[in-house]
C-alpha cells in the first residue's frame, strides 16, 4: 500500500483527501482490467472510463476554474497504477485548458461537456518540427481570409494525435514578430486539408502523431481569445499543467519505491533479506527522501496556484525539474535492486523505467526548466 500520510499535510482540504480515497478505490480494479495491446483502443477506453466515473470533471470547468491540487492528486494516483491512464487523463485537461480558461461561451458549450464526460478526446498542438521548445519561433500560419482562417504548416509530437476529436492549435497570425504574433484556435478533427501524416512510436507507447495542414479552413469563430494572444494562452495553460507532470513523475516514483521495498524484504541473499544490507538501506533512504522532497515541491506549486497566484512559473518549473529528474533516479535504483528481473519485459519496474523518460522532455525539457528557474532567480535579485 503506497504511503498516503502526505494527505495530512496542510496543502490539502478534506475534499482533496476524499478525492484521493475515492480515486484509489476506483483505480485498483478499474485499471487492472485494461488491455494495453492496442494503445489507441486502450486510450479511448480509459478516457471513457474516467469520464463515466466522474474524474474528468476535474479536467476543466466552464468557468475556467481548475483546482491544481486535485489535478495533481489524480495524476499522481493514476500514474502510480497505470501510466497510460495518467496520460489519458492529463491530455483531456491540457487539450481543453485553453478553451476552459480563455474560450468563448460557444466554444465551451460545444466541447467541454463532451471532453469532461469522456465522449470526446482532446489534444494540444503546439510543437513544430523546427521549433521544439522555442514556441516563439513557430512557423505554422493562420491567414485571415474573409470569415475564415486558412491553416498551413505542421505540428509534431502531438499527444492524442490521430485519435483526438478536437485540437487546441497554435499558429502564427502575424500581429507582431516572435511570441506576440501567435494565436490559438479550436480545430475539430477531420477537416479538409488536415491530415495525420505520421504516427510516432516511442519507448512507452502513447498515441502520438505528426499533423499537416494544407489550406485547411476554419471559421473565425474558432479563434480562442484575441489575435496575438496565443503565446500568453499557451504559457498560462502550461503553467498550470507543468505541476501535474511533476505529480505524474511522483506517482511513478512512489510505485517504484513500493516495488523496491517489497523486493528487498522478500528477496533473500545468504539466508538474510536484502533489506538487512546497509548498502540496500542506503538506496531505500535516498529513494524515500527523493519521493518526499518531490511531493513537497509538487504540492507547494499546486497550493500556490490554488491560493490565487496569477502565475507559478518558478514553483512549477522547480517541481517539474526536481520530480522528473529524481523519479528517474528512484526508478533506476528500483531496477538495480531487482537485479536481472528489473530489465525483464513485463516487470513493473521495467515499465516504469520506460514511462518516466519522456516526462523529462515534454512540456518543457529539464534544461529549459533550469533556464526558467535561473531567470526567475536573477530577476528577483535584480540582475535582469
Amino acid at each position: 500500500m503506497a504511503d498516503q500520510s502526505f494527505l495530512s499535510w496542510p496543502f490539502f482540504d478534506d475534499r482533496h483527501r476524499d478525492l484521493a480515497q475515492e480515486l484509489e478505490a476506483w483505480a485498483g480494479p478499474a485499471l487492472a482490467a485494461v488491455d494495453h495491446s492496442d494503445t489507441d483502443a486502450a486510450c479511448r477506453r480509459l478516457v471513457s472510463a474516467l469520464g463515466s466515473a466522474g474524474f474528468l470533471q476535474h479536467s476543466g470547468a466552464p468557468d475556467g476554474g481548475l483546482d491544481v491540487r486535485s489535478l495533481c492528486l489524480i495524476r499522481e494516483t493514476l500514474a502510480r497504477h497505470d501510466g497510460l491512464a495518467d496520460f489519458a487523463f492529463a491530455m483531456q485537461g491540457l487539450g481543453t485548458g485553453a478553451i476552459s480558461q480563455f474560450g468563448s461561451l460557444e466554444q465551451k458549450q460545444a466541447w467541454l461537456p463532451l471532453t469532461r464526460a469522456g465522449k470526446a478526446i482532446s489534444a494540444f498542438a503546439l510543437t513544430e518540427p523546427q521549433s521544439g521548445s522555442d514556441v516563439a519561433s513557430s512557423t505554422m500560419t493562420a491567414t485571415r481570409d474573409g470569415a475564415d482562417y486558412v491553416l498551413n504548416g505542421e505540428k509534431t509530437w502531438i499527444s492524442n494525435g490521430g485519435i483526438a476529436d478536437v485540437y487546441t492549435l497554435f499558429a502564427r497570425t502575424g500581429e507582431a514578430p516572435g511570441a506576440r504574433g501567435l494565436s490559438a484556435f479550436v480545430v475539430p478533427a477531420g477537416l479538409p486539408g488536415f491530415s495525420i501524416v505520421e504516427r510516432l512510436e516511442t519507448i512507452a507507447p502513447h498515441p502520438l502523431a505528426r499533423l499537416q495542414f494544407e489550406d485547411c479552413r476554419i471559421p473565425a469563430s474558432a479563434l480562442i481569445g484575441q489575435p496575438g494572444e496565443g503565446f500568453k494562452i499557451a504559457m498560462s495553460v502550461l503553467d498550470v499543467f507543468r505541476s501535474t507532470v511533476a505529480a505524474a513523475a511522483l506517482g511513478f516514483a512512489r510505485r517504484a519505491l513500493d516495488e523496491a521495498l517489497a523486493r528487498v524484504i522478500q528477496r533473500h541473499v545468504q539466508g538474510a533479506p536484502l533489506a538487512d544490507l546497509q548498502m540496500v538501506q542506503g538506496h531505500i533512504a535516498d529513494m524515500a527522501l527523493d519521493v518526499d522532497a518531490s511531493a513537497l515541491l509538487v504540492y507547494r506549486a499546486a497550493w500556490t496556484k490554488d491560493s490565487g497566484a496569477a502565475r507559478v512559473t518558478r514553483e512549477a518549473a522547480m517541481a517539474k525539474l526536481f520530480a522528473t529528474e529524481q523519479a528517474q533516479q528512484v526508478i533506476d535504483k528500483a531496477v538495480q535492486l531487482h537485479g536481472g528481473d528489473g530489465v525483464k519485459s513485463g516487470q513493473t519496474v521495467e515499465r516504469l523505467y520506460r514511462d518516466i523518460r519522456a516526462l523529462r522532455i515534454y512540456e518543457g525539457a529539464s534544461d529549459v526548466q533550469r533556464v526558467v528557474i535561473a531567470r526567475q532567480a536573477l530577476s528577483a535579485f535584480g540582475g535582469d
